[in-house]
């Protein structure tokens, strides 16, 4: 029998997650309307024969990503705004419970907007990203998010950690389409830095089951901005930092193409280790490697 309420989300979430995850608020909310500007100008310069291209994100095309986009809108507006909770899951007893389920939902509505034209789902995507927009900012960014950040091993997430989450999904799906039509990638520092300042969220929960002694500190670089993330051992477990005062055991540089794809399952991390740069304990630095910051 299915239970058709908030409650049964709240529990499914807080038992899946695993700690709560305290960094200084990344700031999106203002950055939605820029890329669904960006999205909604590339989608409607396109010829019948580029909402075909093939993308890096399996079996779907530039439609098929796109029409992913439009559920995520509708999708969110109806949990969260409405509070409708009209297709809750059975027998998820964890996280790839969870994420086989999603990945369910996902393929059926891929495949019935297969139906809509380019124009339909442009107009849509154009009309709800509107109303999404205007909803997150109706949010208090401190209150408790409807659903935890799953994949950086929370268990209680705030409304700005869900957002920016949120945040990083819609930049990761356009970027799949300018990456599969050869367009002018995302990498204006004012949208990539959001995004993978998010992404770097997940390193905690990444390191989780990595042995090593209090003090153990591991660095990460993107070349291009020049700025650092440091994860350090505590006696607590493995702390996201900006700063630390603790000399790197490993250092991680990651140029940006690299980082988005290799975070979001676009390549592997072997594929990586030719274009990742790793000085100090190779061993240590190539756990980080390994993060996905997807639900995927």
């Amino acid at each position: 029998m299915l239970i058709n309420n908030q409650f049964y989300w709240h529990e499914f979430f807080v038992n899946l997650s695993m700690h709560i995850h305290h960094v200084i608020p990344i700031e999106v909310n203002h950055l939605f309307p820029v890329l669904d500007t960006k999205l909604i100008e590339l989608l409607r310069s396109l010829p019948d024969e580029g909402w075909h291209r093939p993308t890096i994100a399996g079996e779907w095309n530039v439609k098929d990503i796109a029409a992913h986009l439009l559920d995520g809108n509708l999708r969110h507006l109806s949990l969260a705004r409405d509070k409708y909770y009209g297709d809750i899951p059975e027998d998820i007893g964890g996280y790839n419970d969870l994420v086989a389920y999603l990945n369910r939902l996902n393929a059926d509505w891929v495949k019935t907007y297969k139906r809509i034209s380019p124009r339909v789902l442009t107009d849509l995507l154009e009309t709800t990203g509107k109303e999404y927009t205007d909803y997150i900012t109706t949010l208090d960014p401190w209150a408790e998010a409807i659903f935890p950040v799953a994949w950086a091993g929370e268990e209680i997430s705030t409304n700005w950690f869900h957002i920016a989450r949120e945040y990083t999904e819609k930049w990761i799906h356009q970027q799949q389409i300018r990456d599969a039509l050869g367009k002018e990638p995302l990498f204006e520092k004012e949208l990539y830095h959001p995004f993978i300042a998010t992404m770097m969220c997940g390193l905690p929960n990444q390191y989780k089951n990595t042995a090593a002694d209090t003090g153990t500190s591991v660095m990460v670089t993107i070349q291009e901005l020049d700025e650092e993330w440091h994860i350090n051992k505590t006696d607590e477990g493995w702390v996201l930092r900006r700063e630390t005062r603790l000399e790197p055991d490993s250092k991680i540089t990651l140029d940006m193409d690299t980082a988005w794809r290799l975070f979001s399952k676009g390549i592997t991390p072997d594929e990586a280790l030719e274009k990742v740069k790793i000085e100090g304990d190779e061993a240590l630095g190539k756990v980080a490697l390994g993060m996905v910051s997807v639900m995927a």
